[in-house]
């Protein structure tokens, strides 16, 4: 499949996934009524929203002008990985549960992969891989990890130990 495809796909697969999960959260309001528990909703919410993004600049900039997709999947990256460092910091205090808490610092990894690999994609080269090519696979990760946590909402009482 060629980058541009996948990207397509991507995108618009991540944004239906951030469009679910608005329904998800609609359907357990009492779940918004809780800081904390916003707090981890909106963490599972970007981490869909941000991997769409970060496709659509991909099929933008593409290997004509990798200076888009780079330079966006730097910013998108170190957005996401604060958001999910501060809501990491705050977990314990919130009292979200430890396998929450694991998939939250795995997020916040995946997110300095993206940075990194955007910085230099050159690191890539070793792999016989471009840039653009590990990024695709680090934003599976991230949304796979986005998934696990929908998962840990949905087979629990808003992901309650």
């Amino acid at each position: 499949m060629d980058l541009s495809t996948f990207y397509a796909l991507f995108s618009t697969t991540c944004f239906t996934l951030t469009g679910l999960w608005w329904n998800v959260v609609r359907a357990h309001r009492e779940w918004a009524a809780d800081p904390s528990m916003r707090r981890t909703i909106g963490g599972i919410y970007l981490s869909f929203l941000l991997p769409a993004l970060m496709g659509l600049f991909a099929q933008v900039g593409g290997t004509d002008n990798p200076l888009i997709w780079r330079l966006t999947f730097v910013v998108i990256a170190v957005v996401g990985g604060i958001s999910m460092l501060r809501l990491v910091s705050q977990a314990r205090a919130d009292r979200t549960p430890t396998t929450v808490r694991w998939l939250q610092v795995g997020t916040v990894i995946v997110y300095a992969g993206i940075a990194v690999i955007g910085i230099a994609p050159q690191l890539a080269a070793p792999l016989g891989l471009s840039g653009v090519q590990v990024e695709a696979l680090l934003l599976i990760v991230l949304v796979a990890l986005g998934h696990a946590l929908v998962w840990r909402f949905m087979v629990t009482d808003g992901g309650a130990e």
